[in-house]
């Protein structure tokens, strides 16, 4: 479904099923019928046949239309790959280590949140299925394959609901019975990763952190086990493709990721525009001149095609409240895979992919039964893109519906990761600088310098940067979601 949506995008977007045209009349001096290329140009014909220079326009037009919708269809897979593959060299070694992280401006990660502490942990299923053994209590996790493809649901918003349970991961193709007494979900790729986090009481990090050592994680059949659980926090670690996004590069790890893993059969035809450019599994990825000038422009075309769709939505749906400038950050409530009963929603999948990672359905529902939601804003009341060198003022009534807590945080929009000023942090959260607010509302101050007496609720912006905000309720209630109770925009503060 999702390769046979984009492919039609695509299509639609060249004018190649708009319709069938005429073929082109003939005479005896020779003559010529203009089609329209991808690029606004004409394409020649002499004698119904093609010029040279046709030929060649043509394939380097469809090479780049190509390039670019491969590029967004399989960016999701990159991105989820450079971290997977950056835990390596961090020592934290696939299938007997994992890595735990409270979250801050120093790591490259997209939209983190510092709320609460991760654990992320590198499987790899070629051995086969994978046990995670989850203890009862406020555990949240999921696992993406490593085409970021939502595999199954841990703890409280899964399937255990919180009181523990037994989670069997299964690997591409797997034919063999499923042993009785565990929840199941298939990934499409043997490698990938499972993230864990802990809900704080009252903030207690340390704790969380002991909670999540506790989950178990082994093979169905074997004798290795995850023991190790290695403390990230702190450390430099870039987990994104910021650093390649646009270059060949992005390319190249691609191919990687395509050579090394099994195909997955939805993905046959977008596996068929990557083969027209050179790059499919058991080939080596060896671009001419030529290509390689295709793909780098192609990856900057398509990337920034995906920044617009992420920080300039046109669509109506991504309206939280009328009266406000607030934006759902996913479009999509209905799973966490962006389907719908006839299509894939690829404009809301490409703004989640470009700010985030992970999919999952219990981050994207939208009724009291999750157990988070995420807003999305970049713009001041007037509808202004906020600005890093102006001090802005948002009014936060109090009390927030929120069964657990809330936090607003903010993001730097070249890299999608937290903002990294001279502050050295990025959050305003209930649970740790807002504990204490008391009132009918809270006002949280975002710009270059603390506004006087406000520095403990004041997020520091770059001047001549703009900047993005999440706002996160964890077990949202009612009003959060019938209008009852929203948040203020942001206003420029003289």
């Amino acid at each position: 479904m999702i390769a046979n949506a984009r492919l039609i995008a695509s299509l639609l977007a060249a004018g190649l099923v708009a319709g069938c045209h005429a073929a082109a009349s003939s005479s005896a001096g020779g003559s010529h019928r203009p089609g329209t290329a991808a690029t606004g140009g004409d394409y020649e014909f002499s004698g119904g046949f093609p010029t040279k220079e046709t030929v060649q326009r043509a394939y380097d037009d469809a090479d780049f239309s190509r390039a670019v919708e491969a590029y967004k269809f399989f960016y999701p897979t990159v991105s989820w790959a450079a971290g997977f593959l950056v835990l390596e060299p961090a020592g934290i070694k696939t299938n007997r280590m994992a890595g735990l992280l409270e979250s801050d401006p120093k790591q490259l990660v997209f939209t983190p949140n510092s709320d609460t502490p991760y654990a992320v942990v590198p499987l790899d299923l070629s051995g086969g299925p994978i046990v995670v053994e989850l203890p009862a209590g406020a555990l949240i996790g999921a696992a993406n394959d490593l085409n970021q493809r939502w595999v199954m649901d841990f703890g409280l918003p899964g399937p255990d609901k919180g009181k523990g349970g037994k989670h069997l991961i299964l690997p591409p193709g797997w034919k063999s019975d499923v042993p009785q007494g565990y929840f199941t979900g298939t990934s499409s790729t043997n490698r990938l990763t499972l993230a864990i986090r802990a809900i704080p009481d009252k903030g207690d990090n340390k704790a969380a952190k002991e909670l999540t050592k506790t989950v178990k994680i082994h093979p169905l059949q074997g004798s290795w086990s995850v023991t190790d659980w290695v403390d990230l926090t702190g450390r430099k670690l870039d987990m994104s493709c910021v650093g390649y996004e646009t270059d060949l590069k992005f390319w190249s790890e691609l191919h990687d990721i395509i050579d090394k893993e099994p195909p997955f059969e939805p993905y046959r035809m977008m596996y068929g525009e990557l083969a027209a450019l050179g790059i499919m599994k058991g080939k080596p990825f060896a671009p001419d001149a030529r290509m390689k000038d295709i793909l780098v422009r192609a990856a900057k075309a398509a990337n920034a095609q995906m920044r617009v769709q992420a920080f300039a939505d046109r669509t109506p749906e991504r309206v939280t409240w009328k009266d406000r400038q607030w934006e759902w950050a996913s479009l999509r409530p209905e799973n966490g895979t962006f389907d719908l009963p006839g299509y894939q929603d690829l404009a809301a999948r490409d703004k989640w992919f470009y700010q985030a990672i992970l999919e999952s359905p219990a981050m994207f529902k939208r009724d009291p039964t999750t157990g988070s939601l995420y807003w999305l804003g970049l713009r001041d009341r007037n509808g202004d893109y906020v600005d890093g060198g102006k001090t802005y003022k948002l009014t936060v009534p109090l009390p927030v519906p929120a069964k657990l807590f809330w936090s607003v945080t903010v993001y730097d929009p070249d890299t999608r990761a937290q903002i990294a000023t001279d502050q050295g942090h990025a959050a305003l959260r209930s649970i740790f600088e807002l504990k204490d607010s008391k009132g009918s509302s809270v006002d949280l101050y975002f710009g270059p310098k603390a506004p006087a007496g406000h520095e403990g609720q004041w997020i520091q912006t770059i001047p001549g940067k703009g900047w993005f905000a999440y706002f996160r309720i964890y077990g949202p209630d009612a009003p959060a979601f019938d209008g009852s109770w929203k948040p203020g925009d942001f206003e420029l503060v003289k």
